[in-house]
């Protein structure tokens, strides 16, 4: 869907070329703020269903927006590059936002690039912390219309080609040390020689250098002689992505650190219920009734909590009714989008 350029108020840059969690937040986020605003996504690979306007044509827009200068809304650093560029080189006239989802002390560079922005985001408290500026924080959303529960878990699961009576226990995300992917298959592994109807699923993406450590955890797993119960799935499209949540029973996210985590909203919204580790925006998505929190790389911790969701009374079943709700509540992606044209509407109306 590529927009007019004349009447275009906010740019939304995607510059990297692979799934990723900022891609999957414009590729999501866009098309619902252009309910409200005229925004466009720019990147070498959009899904057609965005709008958009391609990368060839940020050097030929005219210099000013419809109402006076445009908001280029950057996540990374080279989208902030890319602002400056525009507007400092290319004279275009540009408010320029950042949004920073990361917990940890920034880059010489990102400080200083953080610096010429005009307004800067954050996704958590825990992450405004770390920023020298002020920022806003403004908590992700997830569309509740494509993240919904499982009419029939069941046929579902057969038709993935899913174990059907098993107890399905997942986790997916890039797979890297970060992510505590390995932390999470030591402590299924466990689980599994308690339960031997519990499985694994793990599904995402290794890059080259993450590899031999994608390759360690499989040896390990051989070697316990616990293969039938791991399943390790390649990475699928986003808007498949509701599927391989709605097939579980228990979701979990097992990272050492996150910059927010956008995982356990989508499978709450799912109906499923989350065991995940105090880091990102994890404490304040995973509230008492939901699920579980446990300290990050703590495997024999992750192991106890994934067995107390299923040992009897069964708080798992409790969890379930209330998870969905919890989301929609806090999280739903409208309520994301109106905070951010509300801040674009803002730098508008100073000119």
């Amino acid at each position: 869907m590529t927009i007019d350029m004349r009447s275009l108020q906010v740019i939304a840059p995607n510059f990297k070329k692979r799934l990723s969690g900022v891609t999957a937040t414009v590729v999501r986020l866009v098309p619902v703020q252009s309910r409200d605003i005229n925004i466009a996504a720019t990147g070498p690979v959009i899904p057609s269903h965005v709008p958009q306007i391609p990368l060839s044509a940020l050097l030929s827009m005219p210099r000013s927006g419809p109402d006076g200068p445009r908001v280029w809304h950057a996540r990374r650093n080279v989208e902030m590059i890319g602002g400056l560029v525009l507007k400092h080189l290319l004279r275009k006239r540009l408010k320029l936002v950042f949004t920073s989802a990361s917990q940890r002390q920034q880059s010489g560079l990102t400080r200083w690039l953080i610096r010429q922005m005009d307004a800067v985001v954050a996704t958590s408290e825990r992450g405004a912390a770390y920023l020298e500026n002020p920022a806003q924080v403004i908590m992700h959303g997830i569309d509740l219309d494509g993240f919904t529960p499982a009419a029939d878990k069941a046929a579902l699961r057969a038709k993935l080609g899913l174990p059907v009576e098993a107890q399905l226990i997942g986790c997916y995300g890039r797979i890297r040390a970060s992510k505590g992917t390995d932390v999470f298959c030591t402590a299924m592994a466990d689980v599994v020689k308690r339960s031997p109807q519990a499985h694994a699923l793990i599904m995402g993406r290794a890059v080259p250098k993450d590899r031999a450590f994608l390759q360690e955890i499989k040896d390990k797993i051989d070697a316990l002689g616990l293969s039938d119960n791991f399943h390790f799935l390649p990475e699928v499209p986003v808007e498949d992505m509701a599927d391989w949540y709605r097939v579980l029973d228990l979701y979990v996210a097992p990272q050492r650190w996150e910059g927010f985590g956008l995982t356990p909203i989508e499978a709450m919204a799912c109906g499923v219920p989350v065991v995940a580790t105090r880091v990102g925006a994890f404490e304040q998505i995973v509230v008492p009734g939901t699920g579980l929190l446990v300290a990050p790389e703590q495997p024999q911790a992750l192991t106890q909590a994934i067995a107390t969701a299923f040992a009897p009374p069964c708080p798992i079943r409790e969890w379930e009714q209330k998870v969905r709700p919890h989301v929609a509540e806090h999280f739903a992606i409208e309520r994301e989008a109106a905070e951010l044209t509300a801040l674009y509407r803002r730098l508008f109306s100073e000119g």
